[in-house]
C-alpha cells in the first residue's frame, strides 16, 4: 500500500523559502531621527504667521512707548518704536532658527518658531519671547549639544551687533535728570562701551539707543537661556557633556539662583520655576558615544557667552529701599509715566538709560557714568 505524502513540513523541519514573510521592515543602522520612518507632521504656518505679526504689533506699541510717543492718540507715532521692535524680534528669530535649523540639518523633526506677545504694559518689552517644539527624539548627545547651543550662540551674534549699532547712536544726558531703575551692564556690555564709547563727562550719562537696549535684552535672554538647568539650552548642553550628573548640576544651579536672589529677587523666581518645570533630563539612547572635538569647543563657546552675558544683579530700585550696590546716580523714569518727579525729564527720545558697571532700567534703558 503506497503511502500518501503529505504537504505540510514535518513538525521542527525548516518551512520552505517561498513560505516565508518577506515584508518585515528592516532597519540597517539607527540614525538621529529615528529607526522607522514617521510621516512628517504639518507645520503650523497660519498659527505661526498670526503669532508673529501679534508680537510685531505689541513690540512696535512697547517701542512707541518707551520711546516717549502716544500712539493710542497719534497713531502714526506707532512708527517710532520700530528700532526697537525689529531689533528685537530679529535677535529672537535668530535664536529660534538657530535651533530650527540645526534640528532640520539633524534629522530631528521641529515646529516652526512660535513668538508669544504680551501687552506693553506692564510687560515692557511687548512679547514673552519664541519658543519650538521638538517632535522627534534626539538619539545622540552630539547633535543634542549642537541643537541646544546653536540658537544662543546665533541669537547672542545678532545682539551684540545691535549693542554695537545701538550705542554709536546713543546720546549723552545730564545726570541729574535721571531717577528709576537701573539695569545690570555684563562684561561684555561693559568692554563694547569701554571701547566704542567716549566717557561722559562728570554729571552725564550715555542714554543707550533703543536699538541697544534691545541688544541688552538679547545679552540678557542668552544668560537665561544657558542656565545649566532641566531643558533649558544650557540644560541641554549639561546633559550632553555630563551626562547623569545633569540633575545634580541642576540643583546645584538652583540653589545658586536663590543665593543670588539675596540681591535679585527675580532670580528666586527664576528658581522655583525651573524646580517647578523639572531638574531632570530625558536621556539619549546612544549615551555612550563620544562628544567630539567640533562638540566640545561649541560646548566652551557656549561657557564663555554665558560669563560675558550674565549679570547678577539684572535690576535695581533706588529710592524704595533698595541698595544701590554700585554707587552711582540714579537712571531714568520710565517714559511713559505720569508721574510729577518724572516731568523735567525729556522720555527716551531715541534714547534710552548704561552705567559702566550697571545699565540704567528706563525700563530699557542704562547709563554710562564717568
Amino acid at each position: 500500500m503506497a503511502h500518501e505524502s503529505r504537504s505540510e513540513p514535518a513538525w521542527g523541519s525548516p518551512l520552505p523559502a517561498e513560505t516565508l514573510i518577506t515584508e518585515i521592515p528592516i532597519v540597517s543602522s539607527v540614525t538621529d531621527e529615528c529607526c522607522l520612518p514617521q510621516p512628517e507632521p504639518r507645520q503650523a504656518y497660519g498659527l505661526a504667521l498670526s503669532l508673529f505679526l501679534a508680537t510685531l504689533g505689541t513690540t512696535l506699541l512697547a517701542g512707541a512707548l518707551l520711546d516717549g510717543a502716544d500712539p493710542f492718540r497719534r497713531p502714526a507715532e506707532l512708527a517710532r518704536g520700530v528700532p526697537f521692535a525689529f531689533t528685537l524680534l530679529a535677535i529672537l528669530l535668530t535664536h529660534e532658527m538657530g535651533h530650527y535649523i540645526t534640528s532640520r540639518y539633524y534629522g530631528v523633526r521641529a515646529s516652526l518658531p512660535y513668538f508669544i506677545p504680551a501687552p506693553p504694559y506692564p510687560f515692557i518689552i511687548g512679547t514673552f519671547g519664541a519658543f519650538i517644539s521638538m517632535r522627534s527624539p534626539i538619539l545622540r548627545r552630539g547633535p543634542l549639544l549642537e541643537i541646544g547651543a546653536m540658537g544662543p550662540i546665533a541669537g547672542f551674534v545678532v545682539a551684540v551687533v545691535a549693542v554695537v549699532v545701538g550705542l554709536q547712536h546713543s546720546t549723552v544726558q545730564p545726570a541729574e535728570s535721571l531717577q528709576g531703575m537701573k539695569l545690570g551692564s555684563p562684561l561684555l556690555l561693559q568692554g563694547l562701551s569701554a571701547l566704542l564709547v567716549e566717557a561722559p563727562p562728570a554729571g552725564h550719562d550715555l542714554l543707550l539707543h533703543p536699538i541697544a537696549f534691545a541688544g541688552w535684552i538679547g545679552l540678557f535672554v542668552t544668560a537665561l537661556n544657558l542656565l545649566p538647568i532641566g531643558q533649558l539650552d544650557g540644560g541641554h548642553i549639561t546633559y550632553a557633556l555630563f551626562g547623569r550628573r545633569h540633575r545634580t548640576i541642576s540643583i546645584v544651579a538652583v540653589l545658586a539662583l536663590g543665593i543670588l536672589g539675596l540681591w535679585w529677587p527675580g532670580w528666586l523666581v527664576w528658581g522655583v520655576l525651573g524646580a517647578l518645570i523639572g531638574l531632570r533630563h530625558p536621556p539619549v539612547i546612544d549615551q555612550d558615544v563620544p562628544l567630539g572635538r567640533r562638540e566640545r569647543l561649541i560646548a566652551w563657546t557656549s561657557l564663555a557667552i554665558f560669563v560675558l552675558t550674565f549679570t547678577p544683579v539684572p535690576f535695581s530700585m533706588y529710592g524704595v529701599g533698595m541698595p544701590n550696590p554700585y554707587g552711582s546716580p540714579p537712571a531714568s523714569c520710565l517714559p511713559f509715566t505720569s508721574s510729577t518727579r518724572c516731568s523735567k525729564i525729556n522720555p527716551m527720545r531715541n534714547s534710552a538709560p548704561i552705567d559702566s558697571t550697571a545699565a540704567r532700567w528706563l525700563p530699557v534703558a542704562a547709563a554710562i557714568s564717568p
